[in-house]
């Protein structure tokens, strides 16, 4: 068990590596490409926290805190219905009740 663990363990470390290794050549193969430095390369997100407001820029469009209260009360406005978030929450009453009910026969 101890060897399996080991085995394990070293396995995940070198995936975890590699993944680094790869996001690391991605971004020098994209700078390659590019041709030169610029210092005006944008990252895909980037967050910028004032006194007064959050403003995010999601790949090249500026996103604020305003943007993201309006578009939550827009979607409270109208008041989606998902279908499958209502079955899971009867689905998971249903089991919880059920489950309650078991117990307590057993209990008893």
């Amino acid at each position: 068990m101890k060897m399996f663990m080991l085995k394990s363990f070293i396995l995940a470390a070198l995936m975890f590596i590699s993944v680094l290794t790869g996001m690391e050549l991605a971004n020098n193969g994209i700078h390659k490409m590019k041709g030169y430095d610029d210092p005006n390369f944008q990252n895909a997100v980037s967050i910028n926290e004032n006194e007064k407001d959050l403003n995010a820029t999601f790949l090249g469009k500026n996103i604020s805190s305003h943007d993201i209260e309006a578009k939550k009360k827009k979607l409270e406005e109208i008041n989606a219905y998902n279908f499958f978030s209502s079955m899971g929450k009867k689905m998971s009453e249903g089991l919880s009740s059920a489950s309650g009910k078991l117990i307590r026969q057993i209990t008893e």
